[in-house]
C-alpha cells in the first residue's frame, strides 16, 4: 500500500509539473488579438443589427479564413442570415399603480423596466388587477402549479425570480439551490403568456437573479431585439419586465399585504396566487425596425466521416451602446464574449494546423443575438446548417477565465451528458480536477447558447477554467469572479488589458480541443443521460 500511494503521489506530482511546462496547442496570441480587437471602441460593443454588426462579422470571417476554415455554408458563404426586429420603447414611461384613492407612480429604470416584444407601434394595459403568482411556475412533474384556480387573462402577474428550491435549499424542492429552467425569468414570461396574462413583472433580487440590478438596466433599456417571428411576438404578453425589491414592498404595502409573508410562502406546495387588489397601467410607443442579423460559420471538413460533424461556439454580440458610466456608453464586452470569439479562432487554428486531420468535419460557429435571449442559437437550432442527427456535439465558450492558471475546471450544469467523462479524462491527465459550480443557482447552463442546441438533442459541454488559481491567495479566484459580476459584467468597463491571463485560458482550451479531437477521429455518439432532460429529442432525432 505504501508504495502504491507514493507512486501515485509521483504520478500526480510528474503530471502537475508537465501540464504547467507543456505548451499549449491553442495559441494564447490568437485569443489577445481577437479581444483587443473586437473590444475596442471601435466595434461599438457588437450590437447586432448595427453598422458595428458589418463590422464585427467581416473581421471574424477574415480571421476563420486565414486561419485555415472553409465557408461554412452554400456556395462559399460565411453568414447565416437570421431575420431579426428591434422594439426600442420610449423611455418617457411608468408604471401607474393605484389601490384604495392611493396612486404612485414607479418610475422607468430607476423602479421598474418596461419593454414588449409584440411589433406593436403602440403598447398600452389600462388599470389591469396586479396578481401575485409567486414563482410563475406549472411544472406538473414536480406536483406545481402556481396558476391553479386562478384566471390571469388581462391582468399583470407579479413573479419571483428563481424557483422554490432556491429560496428554501432544500434539495428535494425541485432541485434545491440549482436552478432548473423553471427558475429562468424566458420561462415565466412564457408560462404567464400561455396563461392569458397581459403582463408579466419579475421581483428582482441580486442573490436570485445571480446579478445586481444596474445589469437589468444595462441589458433591458433600449433596443431589444427577437427574431422576426411569423406571428409578429403576438402570442407573448403584451408587456415583460423587471421591478425592484424595493418596488415590490411599495406595490404590496398599497394593496395591504405583507411582502416578506407572501414570498416565504410562495415557495411551499401549495401556494395559492393572491390577487393584490391593485390595479397597475403603462402606456409607451414603440420604433420597430427589421433587419437581418447573422452568425458566421466556418468549417474543416472531415476526411472519411465528412457528414458528420463536432461544434465548437460563442457569441460575438454584445449589448452595444448601453447607459453611460462615468461618461462612456459604449458596453465593449471583452470577457462577455470576445474572449469567446477568441477562443473559437484559437481552436480553428490549432485545428486547421495541427498534424492530424480529422475524420469528421470540425465546425465553428460565432453567433448572434445571445444577449438577446440565445437567438442565434435558437435560429441555427431550427434552422441547421448541417443536420442535427449528424452533429454528434460540441463545445460552447461563453466567457474565458483569464485571471490565472487553475488547478480545476468548472463544468455548467454538470450530470447531464456523456462529453462529461470524455472531458474529464483530459482534465485528470493534466493533473487538474473538476470543481462543483461555484453559484448553481444562477442557472448559467440555461443562461448561453449551448442551451438552445441541448434542446434540439444535440450533446453540448459549457466549461471553464476553474478558480482555485495557483500560487494565488485562498478565495482569490472567486473574488475576481465576484468583483466582474458585480462591477464590470454588462458595464463599459468590461474591456480589454493586458493583465488578462491568456496563456492559462489557452490550456484551458487545449481540454476543449483534445475532446473535439478525439471525437472527430473516432466513431462515438455520446448522448445526454437518460435522468437529462433532452434525451427523448436526441433519441427520437437519432432515430
Amino acid at each position: 500500500m505504501k508504495t502504491f500511494t507514493t507512486s501515485l503521489l509521483c504520478l500526480v506530482l510528474s503530471t502537475t509539473a508537465y501540464a504547467a511546462t507543456e505548451k499549449p496547442v491553442v495559441d494564447g496570441r490568437i485569443i489577445r488579438e481577437v479581444i483587443k480587437e473586437i473590444s475596442s471602441d471601435a466595434y461599438e460593443g457588437r450590437g447586432p443589427a448595427t453598422p458595428a454588426e458589418d463590422k464585427t462579422i467581416a473581421y471574424i470571417s477574415q480571421q476563420f479564413q486565414a486561419h485555415g476554415l472553409k465557408p461554412g455554408l452554400p456556395g462559399g458563404q460565411w453568414y447565416q442570415d437570421v431575420p431579426t426586429v428591434t422594439i426600442t420603447a420610449d423611455p418617457a414611461m411608468k408604471l401607474h399603480v393605484e389601490s384604495k384613492g392611493n396612486a404612485f407612480d414607479l418610475a422607468y429604470s430607476t423602479d421598474v423596466v418596461l419593454w414588449t416584444k409584440r411589433q406593436e407601434k403602440h403598447t398600452e394595459i389600462k388599470a389591469a388587477d396586479l396578481v401575485y403568482v409567486g414563482y410563475g411556475i406549472k411544472a406538473p412533474e414536480w406536483g406545481w402549479d402556481d396558476y391553479a384556480g386562478q384566471d390571469v387573462k388581462g391582468k399583470i402577474v407579479v413573479i419571483e425570480v428563481n424557483d422554490p428550491g432556491y429560496a428554501t435549499g432544500d434539495p428535494k424542492l425541485f432541485s434545491g439551490r440549482t436552478m432548473t429552467y423553471y427558475g429562468r425569468w424566458t420561462y415565466k414570461y412564457e408560462e404567464a403568456a400561455r396563461q392569458g396574462a397581459a403582463g408579466a413583472i419579475i421581483v428582482h433580487e441580486t442573490g436570485a437573479a445571480a446579478y445586481p440590478w444596474t445589469v437589468v438596466q444595462s441589458s433591458n433599456t433600449g433596443a431589444k431585439r427577437d427574431i422576426d417571428r411569423d406571428n409578429k411576438g403576438m402570442d407573448r404578453v403584451s408587456v415583460e419586465g423587471w421591478m425592484t425589491g424595493e418596488s415590490a414592498v411599495k406595490i404590496f404595502s398599497a394593496a395591504d399585504q405583507d411582502y416578506a409573508a407572501l414570498k416565504k410562502s410562495a415557495s411551499t406546495r401549495g401556494f395559492k396566487s393572491v390577487p393584490l387588489k391593485v390595479q397597475g397601467s403603462v402606456a409607451f410607443d414603440n420604433m420597430i425596425t427589421t433587419s437581418k442579423s447573422h452568425n458566421v460559420i466556418g468549417i474543416l471538413p472531415g476526411t472519411s466521416h465528412a457528414d458528420e460533424y463536432f461544434l465548437y461556439t460563442a457569441h460575438w454580440d454584445h449589448l452595444g451602446h448601453c447607459p453611460p458610466v462615468k461618461g462612456d456608453d459604449i458596453c465593449n464586452g471583452a470577457v462577455d464574449n470576445a474572449s469567446g470569439v477568441g477562443g473559437v479562432i484559437a481552436l480553428a487554428e490549432a485545428f486547421a494546423h495541427g498534424k492530424k486531420k480529422t475524420q469528421r468535419s470540425v465546425v465553428f460557429i460565432a453567433l448572434t443575438l445571445e444577449e438577446s435571449g440565445l437567438l442565434g442559437s435558437e435560429w441555427y437550432g431550427t434552422h441547421p446548417v448541417f443536420p442535427l442527427p449528424k452533429t454528434v456535439g460540441g463545445i460552447n465558450m461563453d466567457s474565458l477565465q483569464m485571471i490565472g492558471p487553475a488547478r480545476d475546471m468548472i463544468v455548467t450544469g454538470a450530470g447531464k451528458s456523456e462529453l462529461e467523462p470524455i472531458f474529464a479524462k483530459y482534465v485528470i491527465a493534466a493533473g487538474r480536477t473538476i470543481s462543483p459550480e461555484d453559484h448553481p443557482e444562477a442557472g448559467h447552463f440555461f443562461r448561453s447558447d449551448h442551451f438552445s442546441f441541448a434542446k434540439v438533442g444535440v450533446p453540448m459541454l459549457d466549461a471553464s477554467g476553474g478558480l482555485n488559481i495557483i500560487g494565488a491567495r485562498p478565495r482569490y479566484g472567486r473574488q475576481q469572479q465576484e468583483d466582474y459580476t458585480a462591477l464590470h459584467y454588462h458595464q463599459p468597463s468590461d474591456e480589454f488589458n493586458e493583465d488578462m491571463d491568456f496563456m492559462s485560458a489557452a490550456k484551458d482550451l487545449d481540454l476543449f480541443y483534445k475532446v473535439g479531437l478525439e471525437l472527430a477521429n473516432t466513431r462515438t455518439w455520446p448522448n445526454w443521460y437518460k435522468s437529462a432532460e433532452f434525451r427523448m429529442v436526441r433519441d427520437a432525432s437519432l432515430r
